[in-house]
């Protein structure tokens, strides 16, 4: 039985390689895709060229059976040490672009950093995207988990999204009032892969926009450590007057250590893989500070990262 498994394996890898060629590939070490630089290899891993081949690719995994995770760029996301079943999706060049197609109105894709949006508006004169040069990613992991600072996020600029379905193989376009966006999360269907999104801005002035945008960028400086393999805040704040790093900070964790894994000096928040650490080490760590800030203040602190594979 083993073996005729084994030889049905082969067969459905060779038809994705015959079919998907330069951008399927097989048993790719995923820490080079995730910002703490850590994790196991994906099963399959595919990059997708534009959306008529993505519906192509979803197509024939739903057929074999071949389970599918999207993958942005890696800034909120811990990979497990015995890394992903099935395939792991990334959106290639094609979903990075921006254009201008009114005169305050931005059509840009899943795949476009979020810092280069920012530029972008700022060089077209528009504002309230400032905050964006600060949110680490790409835009479509900014819209589910509507990133956002400095009192600022994702959903406050949206007009639209574009998306496949991965149930219905089609694409879909959805009004953002047809969204119903919460604290760093929405309703939308885990079915639904981030192609593209509209947002809108202000018409104002580069110099004012420039200065504004500096500042977000130097407040981030001061309070947030860079340069590390980190992804970010690893549980979201309760509200504005209660952050996730004053309970850490209450509980007593900040120099709790697992393995090579630690937390930030600079901001308890943020998880850090000191250099040897693994997978597994981050989340204990993270299950040790859940447990003692459950215990010290009554709260259960609600994971901003996403932890994904086996």
């Amino acid at each position: 039985m083993d073996g005729r498994i084994e030889i049905f394996t082969m067969i459905i890898e060779n038809l994705f390689i015959k079919k998907f060629r330069d951008n399927f590939s097989k048993n790719i070490n995923l820490s080079n895709y995730s910002w703490f630089n850590l994790g196991g290899n994906a099963e399959y891993f595919y990059k997708a060229r534009d959306k008529n081949q993505l519906i192509e690719f979803l197509t024939e995994a739903k057929k074999n059976n071949i389970n599918t995770t999207i993958l942005g760029a890696g800034s909120n996301t811990l990979f497990r040490d015995n890394g992903v079943k099935g395939a792991v999706i990334k959106l290639g060049n094609n979903f990075s672009y921006m254009r201008l197609i009114d005169k305050n109105i931005l059509d840009v894709g899943a795949a476009t950093p979020d810092r280069k949006v920012a530029d972008y508006a700022k060089n077209n004169s528009l504002k309230n995207l400032e905050f964006l040069s600060c949110i680490p990613g790409s835009i479509g992991g900014a819209i589910i988990m509507n990133s956002g600072c400095y009192e600022n996020d994702i959903s406050n600029i949206l007009i639209s999204i574009k998306a496949i379905d991965r149930k219905k193989l089609s694409e879909v376009e959805i009004k953002k009032e047809d969204i119903n966006f919460s604290y760093r999360g929405n309703n939308l269907s885990k079915d639904l892969i981030i192609i593209s999104a509209k947002f809108k801005g202000i018409i104002g002035k580069k110099e004012e926009i420039e200065k504004k945008q500096s500042h977000f960028i130097e407040r981030k400086k001061f309070s947030q450590p860079s340069k590390i393999k980190t992804c970010g805040s690893t549980f979201k704040n309760l509200n504005k007057q209660k952050k996730a790093w004053m309970l850490i900070k209450e509980a007593g964790c900040e120099n709790y250590r697992e393995g090579d894994a630690m937390i930030s000096q600079k901001h308890c928040n943020f998880f850090v893989n000191n250099g040897n650490a693994k997978s597994s080490d981050i989340e204990n760590l993270i299950k040790k500070v859940k447990k003692r800030v459950l215990e010290k203040t009554g709260v259960n602190l609600e994971l901003e990262i996403k932890i994904i594979g086996e």
